[in-house]
């Protein structure tokens, strides 16, 4: 019996495909742009096509059990993946959109085995030593740009649980750092913590209300 032909560009016609069947292509996302706290997470993933994971598509539209399901099977399964992260000093310093461009490039680098080109999601890429391709909605066009945001958006909600255990007041391991009301209620009454972005504006109220108020 032959095995199912398995289509990794699932959203992608072959006449808008910005590479070749030689091409090593790896995929990229990240994962926590948006929150108010803790790092920004991107991460990079080239499949094996002699290896195909069953239910890969945008994290977003997975269930955290689900996410964590697949997520040690891509490791298992992919011919290689690397996870990086910036620091939310990194992302204060440098600015979100700079600090997520920078764990991609970390990402992409740390892969084990050097790719050809990289599949970016969204509508920008990062500066690479190789041809990149930026695809909006691409988590949901490329399953190695799926695998990579699941990647990444588990490592992220691990390592804001890990938080959560030095900062138990916040509630880090319900909403992750972004902006919910509970959040912005723990904020509000406790203050930020070392690991708030100063640079979001919901951090900075708080911590210079003179210049907000006068705005």
């Amino acid at each position: 019996m032959s095995k199912k032909k398995i289509n990794f560009y699932p959203g992608l016609p072959p006449r808008l495909r910005p590479f070749t069947l030689d091409d090593v292509v790896c995929g990229v996302d990240e994962a926590g742009r948006g929150p108010l706290a803790g790092p920004v997470f991107a991460a990079a993933v080239i499949l094996d096509p002699a290896r195909p994971i069953e239910g890969l598509k945008d994290s977003k539209q997975l269930t955290e059990a689900r996410r964590n399901e697949l997520a040690p099977q891509i490791k298992e399964c992919a011919l290689a993946w690397a996870i990086a992260e910036c620091s939310h000093q990194e992302i204060d310093s440098l600015n979100i959109l700079q600090a997520t461009m920078l764990a991609m490039r970390r990402a992409v680098e740390a892969l084990a085995t050097v790719p050809t080109i990289a599949l970016i999601d969204g509508n920008r890429c990062p500066p690479l030593s190789i041809k990149a391709h930026a695809i909006v909605e691409g988590d949901d066009k490329v399953h190695a740009i799926s695998a990579a945001s699941i990647l990444a958006k588990t490592a992220r909600d691990a390592a804001l649980v890990a938080l959560h255990e030095v900062y138990p007041q916040y509630g880090f391991d319900q909403h992750k750092g972004y902006s919910t009301p509970l959040h912005l209620e723990r904020l509000r009454e406790h203050g930020p913590c070392p690991v708030h972005r100063r640079s979001f504006a919901p951090v900075r109220a708080l911590m210079e209300p003179d210049l907000f108020d006068s705005l």
